[in-house]
């Protein structure tokens, strides 16, 4: 162990280090974690000098707030996707919201862990917090949706609403659905999302209880 047999890679086209660089971080972090690699070994892995990353990036932390940054780009596009504008119904688009969160976070295991778990700080890049926000608002929406035949004096804030979800989402993600293999529920992730946001929503009074 100890030693990375990870090899440069040979696509490497000029005119694309930038990209190239996000690549080979994005590869480190889902084999390493995000503080498990330096700087050296993203270029080796690019297949360019040690020197050439400064030329776009400040440092290893600002190559991993572009790997967020594009994480976030995807993951509010799959989500977008997901919701189909409210159809069929906004419980159903809600829900289909949250189906998206956690194969986004299967699929993706490395943005994900960039955007939410390598300790970037969303707020002082403005492009990264833009697409967070992005995302955000996605299921903001469809919090909103979801609640707007609610009256007013009674109507939950979205935006309270679409933070408690993304809380159970993630903790179902680290819990159930990237944990260890002993680590396992008697139901799938989906399920607990599922039942899970049918409790909270009937709790708030959202949807009926029947």
């Amino acid at each position: 162990m100890g030693q990375d047999t990870k090899k440069p890679r040979k696509g490497y086209h000029h005119g694309n280090l930038r990209q190239a660089l996000v690549d080979a971080t994005l590869s480190l972090i889902e084999e390493k974690g995000p503080q498990g690699f330096t700087l050296a070994e993203a270029a080796r892995i690019a297949g360019v000098s040690p020197a050439a990353p400064y030329r776009h990036f400040k440092g290893r932390e600002d190559l991993i707030e572009e790997v967020a940054r594009q994480g976030f780009d995807m993951f509010a596009d799959v989500m977008e996707a997901a919701h189909d504008a409210g159809n069929p119904s906004p419980l159903s688009a809600f829900e289909a919201v949250g189906r998206a969160y956690l194969a986004f976070a299967r699929q993706h295991p490395g943005h994900y862990i960039a955007m939410f778990e390598s300790g970037v700080a969303i707020s002082r890049n403005a492009d990264l917090s833009m697409a967070a926000d992005r995302a955000m608002s996605v299921l903001t929406g469809a919090a909103e949706a979801l609640s707007a035949h609610l009256p007013l004096d009674r109507r939950p804030p979205s935006s309270m609403i679409s933070h408690h979800i993304w809380a159970l989402s993630h903790g179902i993600v680290e819990l159930f659905a990237r944990g260890e293999p002993g680590q396992r529920a008697p139901f799938s992730p989906e399920e607990l999302l599922e039942t899970g946001t049918l409790v909270y929503l009937r709790g708030l009074g959202l949807i009926s209880p029947d």
